[in-house]
Formats: structure tokens, sequence, C-alpha cells
């Protein structure tokens, strides 16, 4: 019983400390679900992790910083946590969960006029695909035998060297895609994989926050606000 009893302060107290601490919350540029605007960044995402913060009532620090370093830290340090960041089994014991802030596909595209066609992955593995590092498209891509990879610092990179023609075709959300399609000269090729998109926090990252979090995020999918900030963001979560 005293032992019980002395797990379950020690518990409360590291709760509380890492409470006071707050909690970092790293990020990518990746609009428009986080990117900078001047000093303030924004996003879809964003907006999400923000309210559901607030309501949980947790003190926190939203980073921006590449996909790599922010996974990383998430994976390496005490009361740290990464998004947009999709759940998937290889994932699923490397970190705590709260999601989802989108259930989303991600898809094959390509620049419009390019030439690039194929109706399903083993078509698509003869021609260079870009990517970001230690993004989970990259591991995907690796896992369904896709080789003449083409890997960048960040989505925008990549998006750059599509558009200039130095890579065929690019994995991205399709729901951001319904959107980007409209602002820049863009075409689907094909289906790359479907998962539900959330926070990975550290595995060590205390349960009672953790629930605190979750269920303010719950709370905002059900009153409709995350479908609200998708609309402001010209995104649809129909798809």
């Amino acid at each position: 019983m005293k032992k019980l009893l002395l797990v379950t302060l020690l518990s409360i107290s590291a709760s509380t400390q890492a409470t006071a601490a707050g909690v970092i919350l790293a990020t990518e540029e990746y609009p428009p679900f986080s990117y900078r605007d001047g000093k303030t960044i924004k996003g879809a995402s964003v907006e999400q992790v923000e309210k559901v913060m607030k309501d949980a009532g947790i003190d926190y620090k939203i980073a921006m910083m590449p996909w790599a370093r922010a996974y990383n830290l998430a994976q390496t340090t005490p009361m740290s946590c990464v998004f947009t960041t999709a759940h998937s089994a290889k994932r699923d014991p490397m970190f705590k969960w709260v999601e989802p802030l989108l259930v989303d596909r991600n898809i094959l595209i390509t620049r419009s006029g390019s030439g690039v066609t194929a109706k399903n992955l083993e078509e698509a593995r003869q021609y260079t695909i870009g990517t970001q590092r230690e993004d989970y498209t990259e591991v995907t891509l690796k896992e369904n035998g896709f080789t003449k990879l083409d890997v960048a610092t960040d989505f925008n990179a990549t998006l750059r060297k599509l558009l200039n023609g130095r890579i065929d075709m690019m994995p991205i959300s399709e729901i951001y895609f319904t959107k980007l399609k409209t602002e820049q000269p863009l075409e689907k090729v094909t289906v790359l994989s479907t998962q539900p998109m959330g926070v990975a926090c550290e595995k060590n990252f205390p349960n009672d926050l953790l629930a605190k979090m979750q269920e303010a995020l719950d709370k905002l999918i059900a009153d409709g606000t995350q479908k609200t900030i998708f609309t402001r963001y010209g995104l649809s979560s129909e798809n």
C-alpha cells in the first residue's frame, strides 16, 4: 500500500511539474496546416492545437522547425509532441497519440502537362518521387517499393522541385491538394495511402495531460469547430 501511495504521489508530482513547465509542440512549414505569417505561426492544425491546449488548461509553446528535427524532438525530449503526424502501425508504439486533427489520404501528384501517368503504385514506381526527410510519406514510399526518391528538408522545397520539373511526382494531403490545385498547375496521379493525422507525444508523456488533450479535441470535433476551421482555410473535411 505504501509503495502504491508513493508511486501515485510521484506521478502527481511529475504531472504538476510538467504542467508548470509547459508542453513543447513542434511542427513544420506545411501550409495551410502549419505555416508562418510574419512572426505568427498559423494554420488549420495550429488553430486546433491551440484551442485544445487552452481548453485543457495546459501551458504550451508551439515551435516551427524542419520535420526531421521536430520528429526527433518528440522522440527524445520529455514533455514534447509533434504535429501533424500520420499515425501508422510502425509509429504507434513510438508515441502517445491525440487524434485526429484530420483523417486524410495521401496522393501522388504531378505538375500539369508533365505527361506523367500511373493507374496504380506499381506503375508509379518508374518515376522519381520527391518527399521530405523523416516524413511519413518517405517511409510509406519505401515500404511500397519506391527506390527513385528525392528527399528534401521540407514540403515547400519538394513542391518547388516538382513545379520546376526536377522530380516527376510528390505525395501530398488530398485535403490540401483540393486547395492547392486552384493556385498551382498540378494534377492528381494516384492514391498513396490513407491515415489518421494527429499529435504524437513523447512516449513518457503524462497520461492525465494526454487525456485532457484528447477530451478537448473530441469536444472540438463534436461541436463542429474542427469543420469550421477547415472551411476557414479553404479545406474540405469530406474526402
